[in-house]
């Protein structure tokens, strides 16, 4: 999963500007991605990936000579060795179309299928962090549902009640805690892990504020076993590097393990 090409085509042909989707139609031995990738084509940029490299090169100047020359369609079946100077040695056959209103609607309906089943990560906060973690994990073949309820937090964020997300969650979901306040933060950690289902609880935070959650959450009256999914600190190693980006690509590093393997 690259990134997502529905809300891509959506816009360019709105714009009514020319641009080309790049479908690896087959990948036979060693490629770099596999059958089903895609990527768009504008004139000015690419949008996604096929797998970077010659391959790529060689699909974004072909699709470029295709709108130049008014074409609608083009195949492109290349051995990676000797026909464009990639190691990997298997065989991709390309399918190039140019892009419409119906052919961006046909990949808003695959990729909507193609998240159906994806593990859901709730996240908790729109701080420095929260917007660096949502922007982390928008790639990543993950359901995010973001939250926070603060008047003046991103658009994007939803301004549910934290209870209730909770609450509506899937099992198997995962909770990423990091929000304004550490009240609000031990609330909603508490109530993941009190439902006992969550593939992941992870709240932000150092050792000193795990066990000053952890003497509460026993005080409360809630079993100690509970306890065991916890994640805090977040993001596993410890680098001297603190900047959200850093943070944020380790947290989605731990999510991925914990949610898909």
């Amino acid at each position: 999963m690259t990134e997502a090409l529905a809300p891509v085509a959506a816009r360019l042909t709105a714009a009514g500007q020319p641009a080309v989707l790049v479908t690896v139609r087959e990948a036979r031995g060693s490629t770099p991605r596999e059958a089903g990738t895609r990527m768009i084509v504008a004139a000015d940029r690419l949008h996604g990936t096929i797998g970077g490299g010659r391959l790529e090169w060689a699909a974004a100047d072909r699709a470029r000579a295709m709108m130049a020359a008014g074409e609608r369609e083009a195949v492109m079946s290349l051995p990676l060795g000797p026909a464009v100077g990639q190691c990997c040695g298997g065989h991709v056959v390309l399918a190039l179309a140019v892009l419409d209103a119906d052919l961006a609607a046909a990949i808003a309906r695959d990729e909507a299928a193609a998240a159906v089943g994806w593990p859901t990560v709730l996240l908790f906060g729109a701080g420095h962090v929260g917007i660096a973690l949502s922007r982390a994990l928008a790639p990543l073949p993950l359901a995010l549902r973001w939250y926070d309820e603060r008047a003046d937090a991103p658009m994007t964020a939803m301004r549910e009640d934290p209870a209730a997300a909770i609450a509506a969650a899937p099992p198997g979901a995962a909770a990423v805690v990091m929000t304004h306040e550490h009240r609000l933060d031990y609330a909603i950690t508490e109530a993941a892990l009190v439902r006992g289902d969550f593939a992941y609880v992870g709240m932000i935070g150092s050792a000193t504020k795990r066990a000053r959650f952890c003497r509460g959450f026993i005080a409360n009256g809630n079993d100690p076993a509970l306890l065991e999914p916890l994640i805090c600190p977040i993001g596993g190693r410890k680098l001297g590097d603190k900047s959200p980006p850093v943070i944020a690509a380790l947290v989605a590093a731990e999510l991925l393990g914990a949610l898909i393997g």
